[in-house]
């Protein structure tokens, strides 16, 4: 399966606000304190992951039954195929960063929490060999984000410092190549900025957003991950124009890339791009006006 949505991937980073955290944290019927509030916030921002999307709907486990065994499935043998090559030469930062990028893909369909996180290990640990190698690689900067982000999905309040490393090492691998993984840098980062909570409690951005994703959208157009990630932005911000656009681009460029995304590594990709472009086309719920208590 290919990484490039992987992020299609971060797309559904966790939209936890403060208060759905600590409803779910303890169902409390007392007010919440203002230090009870600042640790949801903490919590939010530490499951940013869940997209890897996190994803409740990652790449590697949305669409039809079947769908989600086969890239299992396939997944696995990367890994294990890109485990020995790693294995029989650790110097090699190419066998270093493609296991990573295996790690992160079979990390997508963990079955528990801790086996996603021995798979997440294994991939920062190659990436982070890769990098000591050769400091100027792009793509183990970016699988080493892409594994920090697997990891952060079980550790609760402890990934928040991982989140400030994630946007680091995208960055980085922005420095040294924006046009990897089809923008992926852009793409992910950009993603992170838009699901994470903002300052003070961590580095969610809707500028920094919209800059990331807007730039990943200018560099590949015919990206589907890149297009559908700038319109969930537009939809989340509540931007109607800029979004009625972005679906318009959507409706003439999803056929034509269907016939330049094909095979079976693309098949798990099409799966997530399929479910999230049906449910960018469902009418928006109405708002309904709080009643006014005389």
């Amino acid at each position: 399966m290919r990484s490039d949505s992987k992020l299609s991937n971060m797309h559904s980073i966790l939209e936890f606000n403060k208060s759905d955290a600590v409803l779910r944290a303890g169902r409390a019927a007392k007010p919440v304190s203002p230090k009870v509030a600042d640790l949801s916030g903490l919590v939010t921002a530490a499951l940013l992951y869940l997209a890897l999307l996190l994803t409740a709907s990652g790449a590697l486990g949305a669409g039809p039954t079947g769908a989600r065994p086969a890239a299992a499935m396939r997944a696995e043998k990367l890994f294990l195929t890109n485990r020995v090559r790693f294995q029989n030469d650790r110097s090699n930062v190419e066998a270093a960063w493609k296991f990573a990028r295996a790690c992160f893909d079979w990390a997508e369909v963990a079955t528990s929490n801790e086996q996603r996180e021995e798979i997440a290990r294994q991939g920062i640990e190659a990436a982070r060999r890769g990098i000591a190698r050769y400091t100027d690689s792009a793509e183990a900067h970016y699988y080493l984000a892409m594994n920090l982000g697997q990891f952060a999905k079980t550790r609760g309040i402890g990934a928040l410092k991982i989140v400030h490393e994630m946007e680091h090492e995208f960055k980085t691998a922005i420095d040294l190549d924006e046009k990897l993984d089809y923008a992926g840098p852009h793409r992910s980062l950009g993603l992170l900025y838009r699901d994470a909570p903002g300052w003070p409690t961590s580095i969610g951005s809707k500028a920094k957003a919209r800059a990331e994703l807007e730039r990943a959208t200018q560099l590949f157009p015919e990206h589907p991950d890149n297009r559908l990630s700038l319109a969930e932005a537009y939809a989340k911000w509540g931007e109607r124009r800029s979004l009625q656009s972005e679906m318009d681009t959507l409706k003439g460029l999803l056929p034509k890339a269907r016939q330049q995304f094909t095979g079976e590594q693309w098949a798990a990709n099409w799966a997530d791009w399929d479910a999230r472009w049906e449910k960018l086309q469902r009418p928006a719920p109405e708002k309904v006006a709080p009643r006014r208590i005389r």
